[in-house]
């Protein structure tokens, strides 16, 4: 632990470049994921979707199941055959929007079939259209739930972002891959509990930002 601390003190320029190269893949990977994974999960719960739901969130469980490593390989052959850089950033992200999908789709669908029919029913009474519907009673309501997916979407980004390290994406899985290959115990330790400290990090912020963002009517003392 102490020659990690002193590898920090030494080359503290490295380990932000690190941070930053891990920071930067899992906001445009998590960027794209909220927008396709709500998109995608707003559109499913629409009336007579029951069975496009089902496939989708399905497909979305088995790309789940899937090796990170295997995916990773699966996505440098597509990439490279059709003539597109096959290692590095661009199948680190595909690869980390695919991971994120099912908690994003799934919170998404559920927190929305869940609001209570008599607020649907009332906000017609108003004379309010389906789109005015959707984002004054339906999607206010299901934000607390569909942060909570986005949360652990994140989370799990995070650490699977450590792995693309393998196919030259850099970013915090750089010290650890680097300290198995030449036994360094202390870049292993510097890249781990890194990865874990900016997991707890990232997901208090966004903690802090369902907070604020929730309804207060749906907020518990």
């Amino acid at each position: 632990m102490l020659e990690a601390w002193e590898f920090i003190v030494r080359r503290p320029e490295l380990l932000a470049e690190w941070v930053l190269a891990h920071l930067w893949i899992i906001f445009v990977a998590i960027t794209i994921a909220v927008i396709l994974g709500v998109i995608l999960g707003i559109y499913i719960t629409g009336k007579g979707k029951e069975q496009i739901a089902d496939t989708v969130l399905y497909l979305a469980e088995i790309m789940m199941t899937v090796p990170s490593l295997a995916l990773f390989g699966l996505l440098m052959l597509l990439l490279g055959s059709i003539g597109l850089k096959a290692i590095g950033f661009l199948p680190a992200v595909i690869a980390l929007i695919v991971y994120g999908q099912l908690p994003i789709l799934r919170n998404t669908y559920t927190a929305i079939q869940a609001v209570d029919p008599a607020m649907i029913e009332a906000g017609k009474g108003m004379g309010m259209n389906e789109k005015q519907i959707l984002f004054k009673i339906k999607l206010p309501l299901a934000v607390p739930v569909i942060m909570a997916g986005l949360r652990n979407a994140i989370v799990l980004i995070i650490g699977i972002a450590a792995i693309a390290a393998l196919i030259g994406a850099g970013g915090l899985g750089s010290p650890i891959f680097r300290g198995l290959r030449n036994a360094r115990m202390d870049l292993i330790i510097i890249g781990g509990v890194s990865v874990s400290i900016l997991a707890l990090l990232v997901d208090g912020l966004m903690g802090l930002v369902e907070r604020r963002i929730t309804p207060k009517g749906l907020k518990v003392g």
